[in-house]
């Protein structure tokens, strides 16, 4: 599978992931601070995997289930996937 980049830039990634808390959490994205810890915006556990899941298809790579938790905001778990090697999916 290949990878585009653009998927993987923050400037894509950061409200892709803002779309997907919100839907989680059923609030308008333009309400959602993104450094703002997912666990204060009500994101449990459960959505936290689902969250996890999504990003895996999304970006096309492997993820450990705990990934939202060692990165706790958007912002974070942006910054850590945005640099991501291309290639960590193949």
């Amino acid at each position: 599978m290949t990878i585009l980049p653009n998927h993987r830039a923050a400037g894509q990634l950061r409200p892709w992931l803002r779309d997907r808390v919100a839907d989680f959490i059923n609030r308008d994205p333009a309400t959602i601070d993104t450094a703002t810890p997912l666990a204060d915006l009500g994101l449990d556990s459960v959505y936290a995997l689902a969250l996890c899941g999504e990003i895996e298809d999304h970006l096309g790579v492997p993820l450990e289930p705990t990934i939202v938790w060692d990165h706790p905001s958007i912002d974070a778990l942006t910054e850590y996937l945005s640099g991501l090697p291309l290639d960590a999916g193949t």
